[in-house]
This record gives structure tokens, C-alpha cells and sequence, in this order.
């Protein structure tokens, strides 16, 4: 089984001019297709908001009927008038209305008085696809600063006016609670993550704060038997 084999289609009735019924039905015999294939052609090809702009062929007149003889029910085999139609088996999901425009597209291209370019279409999609990219990298982008810029408000601290001299000192500037015994990997974690941060050569480098990690680091180092 087919993709399109495997989607179930829904029957639609589409009523119509009794005139734009039967050019319809002829243009499709004279492309060897049927209704449902025009119309399926004219909304994979053309975009959507042409289809919904284009000027929709219409319901038939009020004196515009046809005569059927029902085929079932009490009343089988009476005649009865009914709006003239179309009956197209599509995917389900589309207006009445759409149909019946795409089908009226079909007809105006036939006729030449209009043409579909595939090229250009095609650059739109692409060209589209490329600015939901760039919106993505930059949406991206934008939330790798704020992460960043939350990081650096969470580590950030204040220079000691003096300097790094004592071990609560060293965890304050590391950004460790007061009294916690970090071991060699959280040092070396933390160190490395507040190096990114304020090393000279960064946007928010600092030569005083990393002068400070650095005491800090050493102090803790050195004075933990690490």
C-alpha cells in the first residue's frame, strides 16, 4: 500500500453552475483524470493564499437545476430537482469553497489566463525555509546569552578590596557556602566555570577577579590537602 493509498479520503459535494460542472468534467475527460485529480493538482501546486484569493465560480442560480431519478427508498424511481454538482473524493480538511476555487484555477489555467510558475514557488519555499532558520539560530542565540548572562549573575561576586587571605574568603569568591568542603572535582568544576567568565581575553573579563580565583583556588588547593 501506497502513502496516498493509506490516507482516507472523504467525498465532497460541491455544488456548482451547471455550465461550470460540465467544463470541469470535460477538461478532466480530456486529461484523462478525474475531477478530484484537478482539483488535487491546483492546491499542491499553486499556495494557498492564491487559491483562497481567487474569485470562487459559485452555487448555482436559483433556476439553475437538474433532474435526478432517485434510486433508492419509497421514493426510487421518481424524479427529483436538485443544485447541479460535483462529487470529488479528496483528503479531508478542505472547504466547500476551496474545492470549487481550485477547480475554477484549473480552468483558468487551461484557458491561459493564468500560469503557474514551479521555479519561482519553489524559491519562495526555499527562501521561507531559510528564514525560519535564521529565526531559529538567532531565537537560539538569544537564549544562549540569557543562560549566560544568568550564569554570570549567579557566580558573580565582589572583589575583596584586599585580597584573598582567608579559607572563607576563597569559598566566598569560588562561590561556595561558608564552611563547605568541596572536594578537588567541584574545585576544579567550579574554577574552570568562573575562568570562562572572567579570564582578561572575554567580553566580561576581569584581571582583578581572576587574579582572585586564582588566589582562591590556590588557597583552597594547597590549604585542603588537595
Amino acid at each position: 500500500m501506497t502513502a496516498s493509498e493509506g490516507i482516507k479520503k472523504h467525498s465532497y459535494t460541491i455544488p456548482c453552475a451547471s455550465r461550470f460542472r460540465d467544463e470541469v468534467s470535460t477538461l478532466a475527460e480530456a486529461k484523462g483524470c478525474n475531477v478530484a485529480d484537478l482539483a488535487r493538482s491546483v492546491v499542491l501546486v499553486v499556495p494557498r493564499n492564491v487559491i483562497e484569493g481567487a474569485k470562487d465560480p459559485g452555487e448555482p442560480a436559483r433556476d439553475d437545476r437538474e433532474t435526478v431519478i432517485l434510486k433508492s427508498g419509497r421514493s426510487a424511481g421518481k424524479p427529483w430537482r436538485r443544485k447541479p454538482r460535483l462529487q470529488v473524493r479528496m483528503s479531508p480538511g478542505y472547504a466547500v469553497e476551496t474545492i470549487r476555487k481550485a477547480l475554477g484555477l484549473a480552468m483558468s489555467i487551461e484557458r491561459g489566463h493564468m500560469n503557474v510558475d514551479v521555479e519561482s514557488q519553489q524559491a519562495i519555499d526555499n527562501a521561507s525555509m531559510e528564514h525560519e532558520a535564521q529565526q531559529n539560530l538567532l531565537r537560539e542565540t538569544h537564549e544562549e546569552l540569557e543562560r549566560i548572562r544568568s550564569v554570570v549573575q549567579e557566580l558573580h561576586f565582589e572583589l575583596l578590596p584586599h585580597g584573598v587571605h582567608t579559607r572563607e574568603q576563597a569559598l566566598y569568591v569560588l562561590g561556595f557556602a561558608p564552611g563547605s568542603q568541596p572536594n578537588v572535582s567541584e574545585l576544579r568544576m567550579r574554577f574552570r566555570r568562573l575562568a570562562t567568565i572572567y579570564h582578561p581575553d572575554g567580553q566580561d573579563g576581569s584581571h582583578q577577579r581572576m587574579s582572585q580565583l586564582n588566589a582562591a583556588m590556590e588557597m583552597l588547593r594547597t590549604g585542603g590537602g588537595y
